[in-house]
């Protein structure tokens, strides 16, 4: 399966059997991004973090990834300190990253810049999140976490939580659990619902997803809690914002009644969401998941540098 040269700006341009060769790529790497064995598959090239907003999680595990494999980064996690506070657009600004790197991963707050970043770089755009887009770097780590807590990634009853609506992990884990067959519950309040584009998609590809806006009922059959965090820098009216901010929190007490086996995931980062408590249990899944990043992306670098793993 040829990745070479490949764009990663969608989970919708992958099918499940490319997905599922990503995720056993990724299982190979396990060892190095955790610094047990060392690799040069990428030495000699380089790779440029363009961040146009903020991140830690991604942003660092792409360098770990980039490293691990004993390439090198170049780039900038503050856009202010670039010419584009000067005016330069995006366009050229990638193909000055195009002409300095082989491979440029990109965070962006607009949706659909990372596909336009695409149409002006002949090096593979790794996309780090656009806007209240895609994110599918995160969606492939999802996966990848469920799959190894849960052994597989059907078949499994996922609960969606938080914000929904303009919540990017969640638009693109809805997409992909459905190619999997697992049962979906869209849990938020009613103004951050679950897009009806996104619930349709769900629906073409089998899924019979439920929405609710109560979290117990929810959780009793759950096999997976996905929180999200209420995106603050997302909401156009920071009233409707502060209506709905601390709705949901997961505490010790809403999980007596859960699965033993239930795992909680979070791309991170948490606000007051989950109790710091929870942490301490064998539910929480959400710092393993955060580390996955390393594994996946390095799977990713290597896949799109034509690397055969």
């Amino acid at each position: 399966m040829d990745f070479t040269g490949k764009d990663i700006i969608s989970i919708k341009d992958f099918s499940k059997t490319e997905i599922d060769h990503i995720l056993k790529c990724a299982e190979k790497m396990i060892p190095f991004a955790k610094g047990e064995k060392t690799l040069t598959l990428l030495e000699g090239k380089i790779l440029s973090s363009l961040f146009f907003e903020p991140s830690t999680r991604t942003r660092l595990s792409f360098e770990s990834a980039m490293n691990r494999l004993s390439g090198r980064v170049i780039g900038f996690a503050d856009p202010t300190a670039t010419s584009q506070k000067k005016g330069e657009t995006l366009a050229d600004t990638i193909r000055m990253a195009d002409a300095y790197s082989d491979i440029i991963v990109m965070r962006h707050p607009s949706e659909g810049a990372a596909r336009l970043a695409a149409d002006f770089a002949d090096s593979p755009i790794l996309n780090a999140g656009d806007g209240a887009g895609h994110h599918p770097t995160q969606c492939l780590l999802d996966l990848f976490t469920i799959f190894h807590e849960k052994k597989h990634i059907g078949k499994q009853n996922v609960v969606l939580l938080g914000d929904l609506k303009y919540g990017r992990t969640v638009h693109s884990l809805a997409y992909a659990l459905s190619l999997y067959g697992s049962d979906l519950t869209f849990v938020s309040p009613k103004s951050l619902k679950m897009p009806r584009e996104v619930i349709n998609e769900c629906k073409n590809l089998g899924a019979t997803p439920t929405s609710t806006t109560k979290i117990e009922k929810a959780l009793k059959n759950a096999d997976v809690l996905y929180v999200t965090r209420i995106q603050k820098e997302r909401f156009p009216d920071l009233e409707e914002y502060n209506r709905v901010v601390g709705t949901y929190q997961i505490t010790m007490d809403l999980l007596k009644a859960v699965k033993k086996d239930l795992i909680i995931m979070h791309p991170l980062p948490r606000v007051t969401e989950i109790d710091p408590a929870v942490d301490q249990t064998n539910h929480a899944v959400y710092f393993k998941q955060a580390f996955n990043g390393v594994p996946i992306r390095m799977a990713l670098l290597s896949l799109v540098s034509g690397v055969k793993l």
